[in-house]
Parts: C-alpha cells; sequence; structure tokens
C-alpha cells in the first residue's frame, strides 16, 4: 500500500491521523479516503451528529468513536488523543473533516519532522498565501496569532489552522481544560508553557462550500478568557 512506502522514506515513523467531526457528512468520506492514501490508520471521533457522518466515515475505511452528544471539538480531539496514545504511534495528526485541509498536504508535515525531529508540535500556516480566506477571519486570526505567540515566546504565524501534528511525546501534557475550540489555542499555549518548540509548515488556505460551525461571539469571549488565564499564570510564577 502507498503509506507503507512512505513509512519507509519517513525511518519506519507511524502516523495516525484524527478527524474531529460534526455533521460533516459532506466531506467526511472523501477526506478519509484522502488520508488513508498517506497514512496506516485514519480515527473520526463523531461528535454527536444528527447526520451520516459516523457511518460514511467507517464506509471510507475510518475507525470512529462516537459521542453520545455534541461535546465541542476539543473534547472530541482529546477523546482521540486518549484512545491513539497507548497505541504505538510516533505521530497524531488533526485534520478537520469540512475539506478544509488538502490531505496531499500530510506529506508536507511528514517532511518538517524528518527534517526537525526535535520539534513536537507542528502547525499549518495558511498565511503565506491567504487570499481565498475571508478577511474577517484573516484579520482576527492575525491578531489573534500575534497575542498566542507572545504568550508562547515563539512565532506562531497560524495559531487558527486545525491542520497540526503532535509528537506522541506532547500529548500527556494536553488533556487540558477547555472543552470548545478554544482548546485548539489552549493547546498552544500549553506547549509554549512547557519549552516545547512549536514549527509550521505551509499549507493551503481552503474555502469553499463548507459552513463554519464557530459563534463569533461567543468563541471570542471564551478566548478572551483564556489568555487572561493564561497570562495571569505567567505572571505568577
Amino acid at each position: 500500500m502507498e503509506f507503507q512506502a512512505r513509512e519507509k522514506q519517513q525511518g519506519g515513523r507511524r502516523v495516525a491521523v484524527l478527524i474531529p467531526a460534526f455533521e460533516e457528512a459532506e466531506h467526511i468520506g472523501a477526506v478519509v479516503a484522502g488520508a488513508r492514501r498517506h497514512v496506516e490508520s485514519v480515527v473520526v471521533v463523531d461528535d454527536g451528529s444528527r447526520d451520516a457522518t459516523g457511518k460514511l466515515a467507517a464506509a471510507a475505511g475510518a475507525e470512529v468513536i462516537t459521542h453520545a452528544h455534541n461535546l465541542g471539538k476539543g473534547a472530541a480531539i482529546k477523546t482521540g488523543l486518549n484512545a491513539l496514545l497507548p497505541r504505538a504511534f510516533d505521530y497524531l495528526l488533526l485534520m478537520d473533516g469540512d475539506g478544509q485541509h488538502l490531505c496531499g498536504e500530510i506529506d508536507r508535515f511528514l517532511e518538517a519532522a524528518r527534517a526537525q525531529p526535535d520539534t513536537p508540535l507542528w502547525i499549518g500556516n495558511r498565511m503565506l498565501n491567504p487570499v481565498a480566506m475571508p478577511w474577517p477571519r484573516r484579520l482576527a486570526n492575525r491578531f489573534m496569532s500575534w497575542r498566542i505567540s507572545a504568550l508562547c515566546g515563539t512565532r506562531v504565524p497560524d495559531s487558527q489552522c486545525g491542520f497540526r501534528m503532535l509528537h506522541r511525546c506532547i500529548v500527556p501534557s494536553l488533556f487540558c481544560e477547555t472543552n470548545a475550540y478554544d482548546y485548539e489555542t489552549e493547546m498552544l499555549l500549553v506547549a509554549g508553557r512547557d519549552g516545547y518548540a512549536i514549527g509550521s509548515v505551509p499549507v493551503t488556505a481552503v474555502y469553499g462550500s463548507e459552513k463554519s460551525k464557530i459563534r463569533p461571539v461567543r468563541e471570542g469571549w471564551r478566548f478572551v478568557k483564556l489568555m487572561a488565564r493564561y497570562r495571569w499564570k505567567r505572571c505568577s510564577r
């Protein structure tokens, strides 16, 4: 199989893709099929979907873990991490289930990890060519990335990108407090606080028929509270 040849090229590293998904029946089958061309295992956490997300993911070859109710993207990621951590994977690669992340760019993360094996967290960077990104998101992303970079002590050019890869050594640190979209921000703050290097990988900004489930006011308030909490922790040391 194709992924076996890629694994050999990567020095025997084993990589699993983890996809948190909520009502992504339109795209999830294609995302899973695309990811399986590059890695050994794909796990989808169906976060209480009322559509056929879980069935279509399984039909495309994913292992599916199901939440009975919608718990939030962060909770879905942590469920997947908890399931995958005991297994013999070196890296866990996170992707969204709505088609915004190109499966062909998985190899970019693997190549980056091979070049810099001491970097345990890699995050996609869409800001090198963000033309396809709606301008309100672009502005919000730049502001949030600037604030997060200041707290992490390292530049994170696209802090809101969900396309990222984790070495297994960092995963136990990432079972932190938040359960919604703010979990992806807290993941970076925890990594920076604990002194882990954070690398970035150029990826494509893709916006098409997918509909964002982010509620800007509610998620903005969560971001403000999260940043305030980590600023306080930093100042209280």
